[in-house]
């Protein structure tokens, strides 16, 4: 792999683990309506490239934060 197609590589993986990195963590300190919820939530995200983008437009508003953290 040459240097060139590796930087292309980083440039584009880099952005999409940092967001779903944020969205996990997000998931991780707020309260959903059951445990389930949370667990779907947590396999929504994981899912590459566009996962974080998923639950940012649509799971982002249903939990709500934890007052303990």
């Amino acid at each position: 792999m040459s240097f060139k197609a590796f930087s292309v590589f980083i440039a584009l993986v880099i952005p999409f683990f940092l967001l779903t990195v944020w969205a996990l963590v997000d998931i991780s300190t707020k309260r959903f309506n059951s445990g389930g919820e949370k667990a779907a939530w947590w396999l929504i995200a994981l899912i590459p490239f566009f996962g974080w983008l998923v639950y940012f437009i649509i799971g982002f508003r249903r939990g709500v934060k934890s007052p303990d953290l």
